[in-house]
């Protein structure tokens, strides 16, 4: 048998595609309403909405994602036959939904061409681990009205009586009152200054020996423990750490946006 001419095979490949053709464009097609194509595409698109928002893509999912293409096809049809696409408020509305789009679109180029990287969160890291470092004091206290009922509870103190039932039944500091006055660790800057240089001075076990004035009463005060300041591994706050970088930079990118556009608009803030 001799070989087929140059012609005859370019006439059985043309064949075989017009035979495929309708295959191929049903394939990229996951049904048809009313006669009209709905294109997997518009499937594709919604599970890339779902990704972005963080979703895990399951069997499940797309086939969710075919159902809600397929009904929006239908409910679309019907209200193109009422006239719904030529109102006036729909032209409205759409040009509102490109906008958002269109913004929704811009920032998500923006963080992928600006991402934030391993090493960018490992130096912000550093930088809070830096300002955490340091003592822990874990303190209880009591908190009055008045310093001559602060003196009579210290006085009751050191007569034996518990300073966690005097603190139950005295501290208007409600709050660590239930827990007999425990504030828990913290460290000594995330108390008033009067409070803190009174801790300060205390060893573990020991109370002060007066009341100590601040804003808001006259405490008696226990250190009852100290450490020194725990700072979670990175890897366990890295993508915590990332998402936070990530938000700050695209709010600049706004602003800048923002501030260098050519307008007589004031807006409500700076």
């Amino acid at each position: 048998m001799m070989p087929k001419t140059l012609a005859a095979r370019a006439a059985t490949a043309l064949a075989t595609a017009a035979l495929l053709a309708p295959l191929l464009a049903g394939a990229q097609n996951i049904t048809t309403v009313n006669n009209k194509a709905v294109p997997k595409s518009r499937v594709d698109v919604l599970l890339q909405q779902a990704k972005r928002a963080g979703q895990q893509v399951s069997p499940e999912l797309e086939q969710q994602a075919r159902d809600q293409v397929v009904l929006r096809e239908i409910f679309a049809q019907e209200a193109t036959r009422r006239g719904i696409a030529a109102s006036p408020d729909f032209a409205a509305q759409m040009t509102l939904a490109r906008e958002s789009i269109l913004i929704r679109e811009l920032f998500e180029d923006y963080k992928k061409k600006n991402p934030v990287t391993d090493a960018d969160a490992q130096v912000e890291y550093d930088k809070f681990k830096k300002q955490s470092a340091g003592q822990e004091f874990r303190a209880r206290h009591i908190l009055v009205e008045k310093e001559e009922d602060a003196k009579a509870l210290i006085a009751k103190i050191k007569a034996g009586d518990k300073f966690e039932d005097l603190a139950k039944a005295n501290s208007k500091d409600t709050g660590s009152a239930a827990n007999g006055g425990d504030l828990d660790f913290a460290k000594a800057d995330s108390y008033v200054p009067e409070f803190a240089a009174a801790l300060q001075k205390l060893k573990k076990g020991e109370m002060t020996d007066a009341p100590v004035k601040s804003q808001f009463g006259w405490h008696i005060i226990r250190l009852d423990d100290t450490r020194e300041a725990s700072f979670p591994a990175f890897d366990d706050v890295k993508g915590q750490i990332k998402q936070r970088m990530e938000q700050v930079k695209l709010q600049q990118f706004q602003e800048e946006l923002r501030t260098k556009a050519k307008t007589d608009y004031k807006f409500s803030r700076p």
